[in-house]
C-alpha cells in the first residue's frame, strides 16, 4: 500500500507490505519519545499556573505570559530552526534543542520570581523550535516514503496527543502532591536519557553540498509570526479593538507579506516557493492549522464548561480528559489506515468531519444540567477525528518531496502545528468573553458563560466546516 499526493494503491498482499527493522524501530522509539516529552511540556503548566501566579506573586493579568511566552518564541522560530537544520545538522539541532529544554526546565524549577520564571519559559519555547522540527525531520528520514513513514508519522501524531492530554494530568497531579516545580524538573532525566541514546542511534542529517541562509526571510518570518501571536493573545485579554493589537497584526501582515516577496528573489529561500506553491503542502498545512487551531480551542471552552457550569474541579477535568487521550492515541494508530484505503484528500476531509461532532455538539447541547458523559463522549469522538486530520495533514505536507526538502516541510508542518496550538485558545476565549459581558447585565452568570460558550462552540465548527469544504474541493488527487 502506498500513497502519493492523495491517491491510495492498496497491494492485496499483506506480505507485501515492507516492515520496520529493528533499528528502525529503536529510532522510532526514540524520536517517539523526543515527540512526548515535547508535546507534554507544552501541557505541563497549564494546571499549575494559578499557583505559580500565588507562589511567585505574579499579577493576574500577567498569568497569561507563562503560556503566551512559550508559545510566541515556539511558533516564531520554527521554521528558522528547521531550516538551520537542514544546512548544519538535524541530529545536532535536536541534541542542541533539547539540551536547552533540560537546562531551561532547570532554571524554571528554580525560579523565584516571576521574570526568571517568563526567562525560563521562553528559553523551553525556544528548546521546542529547535527540536521539534528536527525531530519531525530525522523521522521522515528515516523512514521511506509510503507505508512505514505513514505510520511512523501515525503514532507520531498519536504522541503528540497522548503528551498534551498526560501532560495536562501530569501536571495537575504533580502540583497537587509535590510542588509546581517538578512540572519544570521533570523534564530534565527524560531529556538527558535521549541525549545519551541519539548518537547510537542516528547519523547526522543535512543537506548535501552548501547553501546559503536566507536572513532577510528568516528576520521577517520569526518577527512576523511574533506578532500575530503576540497581537492574538493580547487581544484575548484586551479585545480585538485594542491599540497595541491592532498594530501588532497590521505589522504581522506586512511582515508576512515582506516574507513571501523575498521568498520570489532569494538566491537560498528560507520557504522555496515551490513548495510553498504545491497543492499537498499549502492545503495540507491548512487543514493542519484548521484541525489544531480549532480543536485546542474546543478543549479549552470545553474545560471552563466543565469547571465553570458543571462545578467540576481542575483535577477531575484533567481525569476526564484521560479518555480524549486514548481516543486520540486510537485515532493516530489507525489514520494512516483510512489515509491508505482513501488518500492523503478524503483522509483529511473525514478527520474534519469526525472533529466538528464535538463542538456542534456541545453548542447544541450545553446547559447548567446536561450530562456530562454525554459531553465526554462528543469530545472522544472529536478527538479521534482530529488525530486523523492531523496525521493526514502531516502525511500530505510532507508527501513527494526530496529528502533534502523533508527540514523545509517539516519544519512548516511543526510551525503550522506552533501556530495553532497558540492562536486558537485566544482567539475563541474573545469570542466567548465578548459574549459573556453583553449579557452579564441582563443575564445571570451561568447563562452569560453558556451563551459565550454555544458562540465559540458554533464558530468553531463552522470554521472546521469550512476548511474540510475547501480541501475536498482544491487539494486534487493526482491520478495513479
Amino acid at each position: 500500500m502506498s500513497v502519493l499526493d492523495g491517491t491510495a494503491v492498496q497491494n492485496d498482499n499483506p506480505a507485501l507490505e515492507p516492515r520496520m527493522s529493528k533499528r528502525q524501530r529503536a529510532i522510532l522509539i526514540l524520536l517517539l519519545s523526543s515527540t512526548f516529552l515535547l508535546a507534554a511540556d507544552f501541557s505541563l503548566l497549564t494546571v499549575a499556573i494559578p499557583v505559580i501566579g500565588d507562589g511567585l506573586g505574579f499579577a493576574v493579568g500577567d498569568l497569561q505570559w507563562i503560556s503566551t511566552a512559550f508559545a510566541i518564541t515556539s511558533a516564531g522560530f520554527t521554521l528558522l530552526f528547521g531550516r538551520i537544520a537542514d544546512l548544519y545538522g538535524r541530529r545536532r539541532m535536536f541534541l542542541a534543542g533539547l539540551a536547552l529544554l533540560a537546562l531551561s526546565s532547570l532554571l524554571g524549577a528554580a525560579a523565584n520570581e516571576p521574570l526568571v520564571l517568563i526567562i525560563a519559559r521562553v528559553l523551553q519555547g525556544v528548546a521546542t523550535a529547535m527540536a521539534t522540527p528536527a525531530a519531525l525531520a530525522l523521522l521522515t528520514t528515516s523512514f521511506p516514503e509510503g507505508p512505514l513513514r505513514a505510520k511512523a508519522l501515525g503514532v507520531n501524531g498519536a504522541m503528540i496527543s497522548a503528551g498534551f492530554t498526560v501532560g495536562a494530568v501530569a501536571g495537575g497531579l504533580l502540583t497537587d502532591l509535590l510542588s509546581w516545580r517538578w512540572a519544570f524538573l521533570i523534564n530534565v532525566p527524560i531529556a538527558v536519557a535521549i541525549i545519551v541514546l541519539t548518537p547510537r542511534l542516528l547519523p547526522e542529517s543535512r543537506l548535501a553540498g552548501r547553501a546559503k541562509m536566507d536572513v532577510p526571510g528568516a528576520v521577517t518570518v520569526s518577527t512576523g509570526l511574533i506578532a500575530l501571536v503576540y497581537g492574538v493573545s493580547r487581544a484575548g485579554e484586551e479585545g480585538w479593538g485594542d491599540a497595541l493589537v491592532l498594530v501588532l497584526l497590521a505589522a504581522a501582515a506586512v511582515l508576512l507579506t515582506v516574507f513571501y516577496r523575498i521568498e520570489l528573489r532569494a538566491e537560498s529561500p528560507l520557504a522555496s516557493v515551490r513548495i510553498l506553491n504545491k497543492p499537498s503542502v499549502l492545503w495540507g498545512n491548512f487543514g493542519g492549522l484548521i484541525a489544531i487551531t480549532m480543536q485546542t480551542a474546543v478543549i479549552f471552552l470545553a474545560t471552563l464548561y466543565l469547571q465553570k457550569v458543571n462545578g467540576l474541579s481542575a483535577m477531575d477535568t484533567g481525569l476526564a480528559f484521560s479518555g480524549l487521550g486514548i481516543a486520540a492515541f486510537v485515532g493516530g494508530v489507525v489514520a494512516p489506515k483510512v489515509v491508505g484505503r482513501f488518500g492523503n484528500r478524503l483522509g483529511l476531509v473525514i478527520g474534519l468531519t469526525l472533529q466538528v461532532i464535538g463542538p456542534i455538539g456541545l453548542a447544541l447541547t450545553a446547559s447548567a444540567d446536561s450530562s456530562i458523559l454525554l459531553v465526554l463522549v462528543l469530545l472522544t469522538v472529536a478527538s479521534f477525528g482530529h488525530l486523523t486530520a492531523v496525521v493526514s495533514y502531516m502525511i500530505t505536507s510532507t508527501s513527494g518531496l526530496p529528502n533534502e526538502e523533508q527540514g523545509l516541510a517539516t519544519g512548516l508542518a511543526t510551525m503550522t502545528q506552533q501556530v495553532g496550538l497558540a492562536v486558537g485558545i485566544p482567539v475563541m476565549s474573545a469570542i466567548a468573553t465578548t459574549r459573556i459581558h453583553a449579557m452579564e447585565a441582563t443575564h445571570s452568570a451561568t447563562d452569560s458563560v453558556l451563551s459565550g460558550l454555544r458562540l465559540a462552540f458554533t464558530l468553531d465548527a463552522g470554521v472546521v466546516v469550512l476548511g474540510g469544504l475547501l480541501i475536498l474541493v482544491f487539494l486534487r488527487s493526482r491520478k495513479a
